[in-house]
């Protein structure tokens, strides 16, 4: 096993609720999506609730910033199920449903230790932190990606 897996975290204003007519059809995908994430190769972990998503949670003052968190094995598996699988349909879709957050980046990436669940607060701290300061090793972008660090994460 790796030592490190990759975090991602990205937050999207839903131009609805996710109740109306606006979001209807990404809702009723939001299942399948889920599924194919799940079952891509380097998937690792997802968060969610009881009804098997993040739909509900408000981590934000915006109630409507929807969000997702999950951890891959590494970069390439992420950017693969984002950008070559069914989900690109989607994503190429998200101007439909969505706005972007105000004040913030649409999405972060950070290296965790193999095994660790990233709370959604740890995850807006990184959201911020890359917003504020631009990429760096700790929180950074699909735009300017680091390596994971070098040799085994402590355990403190």
């Amino acid at each position: 096993m790796a030592d490190w897996q990759l975090a991602q975290f990205n937050v999207a204003k839903a131009k609805g609720p996710t109740d109306g007519p606006v979001m209807a059809e990404f809702m009723a995908n939001l299942d399948l999506i889920n599924t194919l994430a799940d079952e891509s190769e380097g998937f690792v972990w997802r968060h969610q609730t009881e009804a098997g998503n993040s739909t509900e949670v408000r981590a934000f003052d915006d109630p409507d910033l929807l969000l997702n968190l999950s951890v891959w094995a590494s970069l390439d598996a992420l950017k693969a199920f984002t950008y070559r699988s069914d989900h690109l349909a989607f994503l190429r879709r998200r101007s439909e449903w969505f706005d972007p957050a105000e004040g913030l980046d649409p999405i972060v990436a950070w290296w965790v230790p193999a095994g660790h669940q990233p709370t959604i607060e740890e995850a807006k701290q990184r959201l911020e932190q890359v917003t504020a300061e631009g990429p760096s090793p700790e929180a950074f972008t699909f735009r300017q990606t680091f390596d994971p660090p070098n040799g085994s994460p402590r355990s403190d």
